[in-house]
């Protein structure tokens, strides 16, 4: 066995290859921290597991540069249409909010992983198959793990370890963490096939036969991408079915050696298709169970967890997979100040604190949502697109934000809230409008200066020059100037909010001060003549400047 002296060496190990770890990864190599990705599977799997991906996913898909790769492999999700018992009961419309910079898309995991890691590529990380955590120990200093992979025992020192490895994850287990919940009983089959029916381009099908208000029968079909092709979810018949998972065991995913064949899949289509169809195609096919659980922490010492490591439930909504990737965003950017030296006692605590309570809402809206399906308010249909599309999601009274402001407008963003797109911006040189999401591909924190007076506009360098003091060099500043403001002086980069969708997306009054998190989460918010809030936010996410030296390995 190798020694610590000798052991290889990286900032941060992640185990697990899927969408969480090659996120995490991303995004730590987006801020310069050195990590290794290890999986046990030797080859990527080619299921389409999760498919629906939000839009919340793709704003941090923007500020990551992976975007337009994703949406040239995606489908559009339009809607879905709802049977029961043979008749149509429900369309859902999918109706965007005017603010909401993009709409849903479906897009098979394999994909998204492929894309994601060309992208990891691109920062000179490829993740390494066959390669398994078989242990690991941690110290006041870092963490020590045993791996074993296709070049025989391996030790590596790491400063911190990433545990994205799934439902039966290796991390949590060695963690010692609780994963408390339950299983569902009901088997389910998966089937990726094609099929030629009316049925609109970008729409779902969720067809039931109920009995006595149980459903007794279901086909779930959601579009891929291609011609006629979706991912088809059904009961399992009985000469596909196993016994009930044992008591505490983590049913939840794919199970070995059960896959349907293509007239299992035809035989459910033929009782519920909304219409006449035939199967063909079928690219894979699989048996799988649901669980419904929770970690009890996110975290112990230098190891993390995250994704289905830390939760999982079923999979209505498509909430899991982005959920994951969220965890693994709001991570990443903590950890990357860690390894800096930049991180302020307690900002590596705040994960569990803001996370583990998204965790906990999913959970309990995707179980009761499982047996009444995703509902939405006819009075409000806007909000149920928000929440499903995961731009509710906040972390107000996080440790690390600042004070609510309960003199705002209701629905104005407060410290804590995702902060929103605006568009019709203009700058210099630049001959198109722009959007403020432009300005967030930065790894680390934005300062927004808003001023609708030449006088505040005058002093906003100076503001800037405080800012930059307290947050880091890393931080990108720049001020937000109403029509008819003028400030020939000012050499803070500057934009004019031409249209006016600035101002109302913030609620934002001369002198409006907003510090962007890395993650799009408004940190703070106060007021460009007030600087003690900033001073406040910064010293609960940055080291003061004379402390600040990176822990290495």
């Amino acid at each position: 066995m190798a020694t610590e002296s000798s052991a290889a060496a990286t900032d941060v190990l992640v185990v697990g290859a899927g969408p969480i770890g090659l996120t995490a990864a991303l995004e730590l190599r987006r801020r310069g921290v050195a990590c290794r990705v290890v999986d046990k599977l030797t080859e990527p799997p080619q299921y389409a597991k999760a498919v629906g991906v939000q839009a919340r996913t793709l704003e941090l898909w923007e500020a990551a540069g992976v975007l337009p790769a994703m949406l040239d492999a995606a489908i559009p999700m339009f809607g879905q249409f709802v049977y029961r018992n043979g008749e149509r009961v429900a369309t859902m419309q999918f109706e965007l909010p005017p603010d909401m910079p993009y709409g849903f898309m479906a897009l098979p995991q394999y994909e998204t992983e492929r894309l994601l890691r060309e992208a990891l590529a691109r920062h000179g990380v490829v993740p390494e198959r066959g390669v398994e955590l078989v242990s690991f120990t941690q110290d006041d200093d870092g963490v020590t793990a045993e791996l074993v992979g296709p070049g025989g025992p391996e030790t590596v020192r790491a400063a911190y370890l990433v545990g994205g490895d799934g439902a039966h994850s290796t991390v949590r287990k060695a963690l010692g963490l609780s994963f408390e919940g339950g299983a569902f009983a009901e088997e389910y089959m998966l089937g990726d096939v094609e099929v030629d029916w009316s049925i609109p381009r970008g729409y779902g099908v969720r067809a039931m036969r109920e009995e006595d208000g149980t459903v007794v029968d279901l086909l779930v079909c959601i579009p891929l991408p291609g011609r006629g092709r979706y991912r088809m979810s059904m009961l399992v018949p009985p000469e596909l079915s196993s016994a009930a998972p044992a008591a505490g065991e983590v049913a939840h995913g794919f199970e070995a050696g059960r896959a349907p064949e293509l007239h299992h899949i035809q035989a459910v289509i033929d009782r519920m298709s909304p219409e006449p169809t035939v199967a063909r195609n079928l690219r894979w096919s699989s048996v799988f169970r649901i669980s419904h659980r929770i970690a009890g922490a996110y975290s112990a010492g230098r190891a993390f967890i995250a994704g289905d490591a830390a939760h999982i439930h079923p999979p209505t909504g498509a909430q899991g997979m982005n959920t994951g990737i969220q965890d693994a965003v709001n991570l990443a950017w903590k950890l990357a100040a860690a390894v800096h030296g930049t991180a302020a006692p307690g900002l590596l605590d705040s994960y569990d604190a803001e996370r583990r309570p998204v965790g906990e809402e999913v959970v309990g809206r995707t179980v009761q949502a499982a047996t009444t399906g995703v509902r939405f308010d006819a009075a409000d249909p806007f909000a149920a697109v928000r929440r499903e599309a995961q731009l509710l999601v906040g972390y107000r009274g996080s440790p690390i934000v600042g004070e609510v402001d309960e003199s705002l407008p209701a629905g104005a963003p407060q410290a804590g809230d995702r902060a929103p797109d605006a568009r019709g911006l203009v700058r210099d040189i630049v001959q198109f409008p722009v959007r403020l999401f432009e300005l967030f591909r930065v790894p680390g924190h934005a300062l927004l200066l808003y001023a609708d007076t030449d006088t505040t506009a005058a002093g906003l360098d100076e503001v800037a020059d405080a800012a930059r003091s307290v947050l880091g060099d890393d931080l990108v500043v720049h001020a937000v100037l109403a029509s008819g403001v003028h400030a020939p002086r000012l050499v803070t980069p500057t934009l004019r909010d031409a249209a006016g969708e600035f101002r109302a997306a913030y609620a934002a009054v001369d002198g409006t001060l907003l510090a962007v998190r890395p993650d799009g989460y408004v940190g703070h918010r106060g007021s460009v003549a007030d600087p003690a809030g900033l001073l406040r936010y910064a010293a609960g996410v940055v080291a003061p400047a004379g402390e600040r030296v990176g822990v290495g390995r």
